[in-house]
């Protein structure tokens, strides 16, 4: 069998604030030995888990992989308007006339990741 995925790790400056913050995009929850303070925090969310270290260095250049979410239960502009009440800000708003295109946000420390279609709207596209 080939390798899995067990999670996605983010260094950050603050693993426990940005673990709590990606805790409430993906209606997740911290490790139960997760505190503030702590070098590593883990959020497990279904189908993900993310676990942010703390490094001594700042983010400098645009992320090389970054994460694209799909809302499951409300459209893309809700799911945009709820991740930004969170903390996150508009890096890029690439929505089209159309309905169609993605909003690239960043979390609090200015990693960036993408706000896609939910399927129910990608469905109402029709050509």
């Amino acid at each position: 069998m080939a390798s899995l995925v067990r999670h996605i790790t983010v260094d950050c400056s603050d693993a426990y604030r940005l673990g709590q913050f990606w805790a409430g995009v993906l209606d997740g929850s911290l490790a139960d030995d997760d505190f503030p303070g702590d070098p590593e925090a883990l959020v497990t969310a279904p189908g993900s888990a993310l676990l942010f270290v703390t490094v001594p260095d700042a983010k400098s250049v645009k992320n090389r992989v970054h994460v694209d979410l799909q809302p499951q239960d409300r459209t893309r502009d809700e799911e945009v308007e709820r991740i930004l009440a969170l903390g996150a800000t508009v890096v890029g708003d690439h929505r089209r006339p159309d309905g169609t295109g993605w909003v690239t946000l960043a979390d609090p420390e200015g990693n960036e990741f993408c706000v896609e279609r939910s399927a129910a709207e990608r469905a109402e596209v029709t050509h």
